[in-house]
């Protein structure tokens, strides 16, 4: 087995209840390789979240693309804190997500709207892993930077930045990050987090 398919085989999830294989296979490396992304590949992505649900079909989520080496990419790379710029710069695509936080016909508030930039950023990732792909989303950078880098209209809500492309070498990661990248994942027993009344754990009958 390659260390490549050791390492996915290591990140997939370990459920209590079964969900399906593309659930499973979703994890966030920080480790990418240099390949490019085709372009046929990244509109299949973007095809993915176009038809994630939205208040009133709203789709207010914008991404703004950019490929390394383009301005796009190296604007969006500046916008990063230090620690993410070290190794997220070796992804060969950089999504920054941004809601429109009003709806369009009427320019009233749409509370919903970074709700639904979430659902569309989650088929992103899971579309990205049937094509082989990984994603790392980060909330770790300069939103004001961002705004102004790319002349964001204040009714667009900034959400996070999201690296893109294939699996790559953990060892090629700073010592620091080597860890986390080469450790099992786990999750929150559903008792934490599904309810029934405050702080009543929903229980099965």
């Amino acid at each position: 087995m390659s260390d490549e398919a050791s390492l996915e085989s290591l990140k997939r999830a370990k459920t209590t209840y079964p969900i399906e294989d593309i659930m499973l296979r979703r994890w966030s490396p920080r480790a990418f390789a240099s390949r490019a992304v085709s372009d046929a590949d990244l509109s299949s992505i973007f095809e993915a979240a176009s038809w994630a649900a939205s208040s009133y079909n709203e789709q207010p989520w914008r991404f703004v693309v950019g490929r390394q080496g383009d301005p796009t990419y190296a604007k969006t790379l500046g916008c990063l804190i230090e620690f993410n710029q070290l190794w997220a710069g070796r992804a060969p695509v950089l999504l920054l997500s941004i809601a429109k936080n009003v709806f369009a016909a009427s320019g009233q508030p749409n509370t919903s709207a970074m709700h639904d930039l979430g659902a569309a950023t989650a088929h992103i990732s899971l579309q990205a892993t049937a094509l082989g792909l990984h994603t790392h989303s980060m909330a770790g950078f300069d939103k004001d930077k961002a705004r102004s880098s790319f002349a964001i209209p204040m009714d667009y809500d900034i959400g996070i930045v999201t690296a893109l492309g294939y699996l790559g070498d953990p060892q090629d990661l700073p010592e620091k990050m080597r860890g986390p990248e080469l450790a099992a994942r786990g999750r929150k027993e559903l008792a934490d987090f599904v309810i029934t009344a405050w702080a009543e754990p929903w229980k099965t009958s």
